[in-house]
């Protein structure tokens, strides 16, 4: 049996990991309102270089993620980290010091290369043991909301009083406690712990990406933080022609992201317990398609933007919050790692196409045309997600394996199969360890362990 309690540890480890990335992500977040709110009164200036300086960090996240992630492998989870972050910061001088839009788009690339999450959540492998990975991660999860919406508040908040460039001071500052955060506050792994279920494998790649229902995950993750940068970008522009001055813009953006996590937890449980996710999923994209309707007709009455904008921060909650569990219950077995930094590679490409193309569509067309494109989008995404299926109700679940002749641990993954609501079985001999996808209402985890103890 396994200890239900985290160690000193752990809980030290866990924490220490989540402020990082609390750090790290407050700084990202404070630079989106102030771009689209502070970015016009730059030199060289355009809707279409705005976008770009607000697309172009996930572009480089994209491009730097998964191969950081290998690097800690093999040079280690602290040196990359603490390499990325300084790297972050750098970034964060260049945009501060820039005198034109140009730095601002030189800096932002240059924060978004320093892209750490797969080296921290490596890094929490190491610290933490198997059963208690998916509770430390949900902590380190629950840090991003709450981050995004202080991020709303602190970062307009300090444009308007002490300019922009003060604010990339502000967050190359962050990045550096971060760092002090690493180096003091988080503990020294005393060895890697290979582990697929929050690690990538390199073999694994492209059996990941030619899974039909992964890769219609990764286009939702796409299109969907497409939907939230384009519609970001065009939506200062549609609330200043409705009388809301630019300068108080955070407050609307504020009370409807702390008012759209509310109805999130309840929603997610009716999908789980009651197995609707199929029906869940694709309500959320058609909510999604309807806000961007309700923003495009809208037009200049606040009323409907607001409402809106309060629809859209729920489904987008909502759908951040569904897409993770449909990504672990479709990965293999002993890919889950492999399956979600693909996962993230195909978020931070929808942060660069959706600022990026959100910018030249709000120059050409102005905000009613970002928000027409943006609902045939989640139109298209609603008609490609409606043939999946029903997910299979399974977690994931890693197994020590004992030691023990190859015929025994074949009869062993052979009895493993034979239980009730085991959907996937696989044994890794380098990890001495077995990857199982199970429905744990038919079979629990501590039946699982006492077969293979038993053994």
């Amino acid at each position: 049996m396994h200890d239900d309690r985290m160690t000193g540890r752990e809980l030290r480890a866990t924490w220490g990991l989540g402020l990082l990335f609390a750090l790290r992500m407050l700084g990202m977040f404070m630079v989106l309102p102030v771009l689209t709110t502070y970015g016009h009164e730059l030199p060289d200036a355009t809707p279409a270089l705005i976008g770009i300086a607000i697309g172009v960090y996930g572009f480089t996240q994209a491009l730097c993620q998964i191969p950081l992630g290998f690097l800690s492998d093999r040079q280690g989870r602290r040196l990359v980290i603490v390499g990325g972050l300084l790297l972050f910061a750098l970034g964060s001088v260049v945009a501060a010091l820039a005198d034109s839009i140009w730095g601002i788009i030189l800096g932002r690339s240059l924060q978004g290369a320093g892209a750490i999450s797969a080296a921290v959540m490596a890094l929490l492998s190491d610290l933490t043991r198997e059963q208690h990975r998916s509770k430390a991660m949900a902590i380190i999860g629950m840090s991003f909301g709450g981050t995004f919406a202080v991020a709303m508040i602190v970062g307009p908040i300090l444009a308007r009083s002490f300019g922009v460039s003060f604010l990339f001071w502000a967050i190359a500052a962050l990045a550096i406690l971060a760092i002090g955060v690493v180096l003091f506050l988080v503990p020294q792994p005393t060895a890697h712990q290979l582990d697929r279920e929050s690690a990538l494998v390199s073999s694994g790649v492209l059996h990941v990406l030619t899974r039909p229902r992964l890769l219609r995950l990764n286009l939702g993750i796409f299109c969907l933080h497409v939907l939230l940068m384009s519609s970001f970008i065009a939506l200062p522009e549609a609330l200043e022609s409705a009388g809301m001055v630019r300068t108080e813009q955070w407050q609307a953006y504020l009370w409807t992201m702390l008012i759209s996590f509310l109805p999130v937890l309840p929603i997610i449980i009716y999908a789980e317990k009651f197995r609707r996710m199929r029906r869940v999923f694709l309500g959320t994209i058609l909510l999604l398609f309807g806000c961007e309707l309700m923003l495009w007709g809208a037009g200049s009455e606040w009323v409907g933007l607001l409402i809106g904008m309060q629809l859209f921060f729920i489904a987008f909650n909502l759908m951040e919050a569904l897409l993770p569990s449909l990504v672990s219950k479709e990965a293999p077995a002993g890919f889950k790692g492999t399956a979600m930094g693909i996962y993230s590679t195909a978020q931070f490409l929808g942060v660069g196409v959706g600022g990026s193309l959100g910018g030249y569509l709000l120059g050409m067309a102005g905000s009613s045309g970002v928000f027409l494109f943006a609902a045939m989008l989640a139109l298209l995404w609603w008609l490609i997600a409606w043939p999946m299926p029903e997910p299979a109700y399974v977690k994931s679940i890693r197994l020590a394996l004992p030691a023990a002749p190859s015929g025994q641990l074949k009869a062993l993954q052979l009895r493993l199969q034979q239980q009730p609501g085991v959907q996937e079985v696989a044994f890794v001999a380098q990890e001495q360890a077995a990857f199982i996808k199970v429905d744990t209402r038919e079979t629990s985890r501590l039946e699982l362990e006492a077969l293979v103890a038993a053994d």
